[in-house]
Order: C-alpha cells, then structure tokens, then sequence
C-alpha cells in the first residue's frame, strides 16, 4: 500500500522547528513564572493556537489544493474533540492528587511536550504498517467502530486514579516525598535525589495519553493516509490542549452528549476506513458528519441540560499552592 505524503523533508523539518519555537515562547517567555492561568489567558492562547491551526490549513489549500485542506481541517476537528475527554481526566488526575492551580500549567506542558513525542512514534509506526500490511486498515477500522460502540453505551463512571498501575507502580519503586515543593519535580533530601508529587502527576498524565493516542491516530489515519497531514493535524489539536483545559473546565459537565457525538465520530470513521476498498467517502461529505455530529452533540447539551449534577472534581481555580512556589519553571 503507497501511502503518498506532501510532505517533504524540508516541510517536516520547518514545521518540527516552528513547534519547537512556539513551545520555547510558551514557556520561556509567557510562562518563565508558575501562575495560576486564569480564563482570560486561557481565552487568548486558545484563540492563538486555533489561529494558527487555520492559517496552516490555508497554506495547504494554496500550496496542495482543496482535498488536502479538508482533510487536515476534518482531521483537526476530530482531534480536537477527542482533546475533550484529555480534559476531563486531567481535571480528575488534578482533583485527586490536590494540584496547586498555579502548578497545573507546569504538569499541561511538559505532559503535552511527552504527548507530541509520542504521537509523532504512533504516526511513524502506524504508517509503516499501513505501508507494508494493507489489511491493517481493516484492524483500524473494526477497532474505530468497535471503540464508538462501546462509549457510546459507556455510563458516566468515575476515574480512580489511585487503581492506575503506574501510579502503584511508580509508589513502589521511587524514592519520594510526600509534599509539593514549590515547581520542582524532584528535589535533594539527606543527600539522595527524591521524586515530588508533582512528578508522579506527570507520570499518569503520560500515561494517560497513551490510552488516548490508541484511538485518536487511527481515527485520523481513517481521514487521511498523508503522514504529513495526519502528523500536522494532531500536533495542532494538542497544542492547543493545554489552553483549552483551562477554558473548558469549569464547563465539562455541561457539554452531556459529547460523548454520544464523540461515538458516533468513531463509529463514522471507522466505517469509513472499512469500506474503503470498496468506496472512498468523499472528504467533504465527511467533513459535514463530522462537524455535524460534533456540533449537533454539544447544542443539544446546551439545549438539554443535565438532570444530575456532574462528577465532583476541584475546578481549575482550585487550592492555590503557597506563595513561595510562585518561581521560575
């Protein structure tokens, strides 16, 4: 199976090099301090990020023409809803572990900086297997469908962050304290190097992904057979998920039925990738499900409020950490 790629080595390496860049800026200019992100910032970046994901979009349109450019920006579009469920469990994980808010934005990008490189691994492994085992798109593809169904009948559960392997895992073998230290992810204690919380909670954010990541790269690979676009696509979506918490995590539990959308996203796509060999779906008939089903999910959210009142987790404005851990990350 030729999988046929715009993406030549200088467009890889430009784009590696811009997010580099732009995650340099982040942190060693707008964040060099711990502080707590309050709304109107998270506003702001969110709106830099989704700015930046459609001037790319339109660079595609007018260097490689209207089939690419749909399928970046439907692939983004699925990314990006899937971003919500991150949201959810970094709220719980942050709830749990009693994060300071004004360390959240620390553990959000070193976590999406692990997330990016292991994407970046997935995308590589999951093209080189598409290249050499065709019926792997079919793997893909009953995975997507078989995924949709089940969240789809999924009840609303809690997430036991205390139950993750890695987390006992990680309490066993490593040397800890037991209290936050300021931004530190370890620290020196009686002449021995000791892990903070803060660096567990890393640990499990990392962990996390991965669980996400084994749905969200076929779902695009399901869009998309260019690495390049696929790459591009879910860089962007996670980029701007570290703002996108902030903005959306007082109000996750208003948005009910984006979960149903999200099912019937995977569901679609997965479909899709099945019959492939048969019939290729246009991208602009899967552009319109897919903002369809992910539009139409969160207006009757907004129209149908919830009967029950959601899961409780600490909101992003939680327990603030103390003043002395107000210093440069």
């Amino acid at each position: 199976m030729e999988l046929e790629s715009i993406g030549t080595p200088i467009l890889w390496i430009g784009f590696t090099l811009f997010v580099l860049a732009m995650l340099a800026l982040d942190l060693g200019v707008f964040h060099r301090r711990a502080h707590e992100v309050r709304t109107r910032e998270a506003l702001l970046w969110t709106f830099v990020w989704v700015v930046l994901a459609l001037l790319f979009n339109v660079g595609v349109y007018l260097w490689f023409g209207s089939e690419r450019a749909l399928e970046f920006l439907t692939g983004y579009l699925i990314e990006k809803a899937l971003s919500v469920d991150n949201i959810f469990v970094f709220l719980v994980i942050f709830s749990y572990f009693t994060v300071p808010a004004v360390l959240q934005h620390r553990v959000l990008f070193w976590g999406i900086l692990g997330a990016l490189i292991m994407r970046v691994i997935f995308i590589v492994f999951g093209a080189a297997l598409l290249q050499e085992f065709h019926w792997v798109i079919y793997v893909f593809g009953g995975f997507l469908v078989f995924t949709g169904v089940r969240l789809f009948f999924q009840r609303e559960s809690e997430v036991h962050p205390e139950r993750n392997p890695v987390v006992r895992l990680f309490q066993r073998v490593v040397p800890s304290v037991s209290d936050y230290r300021n931004s530190r992810f370890t620290v020196v204690e009686a002449g021995k190097r000791r892990a903070t919380p803060l660096l567990l909670v890393l640990v499990v954010v990392e962990a996390t992904d991965i669980v996400f990541a084994v749905d969200s790269i076929p779902a695009i690979f399901a869009i998309t057979l260019d690495p390049f676009i696929v790459y591009t696509s879910n860089i962007f979506a996670i980029l701007g998920l570290r703002a996108l918490y902030f903005v959306l995590a007082d109000v996750m539990g208003k948005f009910h039925y984006l979960k149903v959308g999200l099912s019937l996203v995977l569901v679609f796509v997965g479909a899709k990738m099945l019959i492939a060999e048969f019939y290729k779906v246009p991208i602009t008939v899967s552009l319109g499900v897919v903002a369809a089903l992910l539009g139409g999910s969160v207006v009757a959210s907004l129209l149908r409020p919830p009967t029950k009142p959601p899961l409780p987790v600490h909101p992003p404005h939680g327990p603030s950490a103390p003043a002395e851990a107000n210093v440069k990350v």
